[in-house]
């Protein structure tokens, strides 16, 4: 049995919470690499130009890595995870401060072949 072959790119450290990423790794799980492109191109989501940038990116490794045919690919994978918090405090009446939480997120996309 053959084993499929899966490019990987990985995006971590953005300074975006992974709830906004979410919404726009949904719409393009599943898709070809091309449908893909074209949603995050005219979807109005913040979130959408760093995931253009891994798009492209992950078809790059599987054309020049693996020698994948770029028309035949799919993104088979596509999610992100939190990454690191970082903690800062915003001034509050009679000297108190409330702690502000920036999130950070952690995205993967491989894509892969189809048959």
């Amino acid at each position: 049995m053959e084993t499929k072959k899966i490019a990987k790119a990985y995006l971590k450290d953005l300074r975006m919470s992974p709830r906004k990423l979410k919404i726009v790794c949904d719409a393009i799980r599943g898709k070809q690499v091309g449908d893909a492109v074209a949603i995050l191109m005219n979807t109005p989501k913040i979130a959408c130009e760093p995931m253009l940038k891994l798009v492209k990116s992950v078809v790059a490794n599987a054309e020049n890595n693996f020698g994948m045919d770029v028309e035949s690919l799919y993104i088979c994978e596509c999610f992100s995870t939190s990454g690191r918090t970082l903690k800062r405090y915003m001034p509050r009446a009679k000297g108190r401060a409330d702690r502000i939480m920036k999130r950070t997120s952690h995205v993967t996309i491989a894509v892969a072949e189809k048959e």
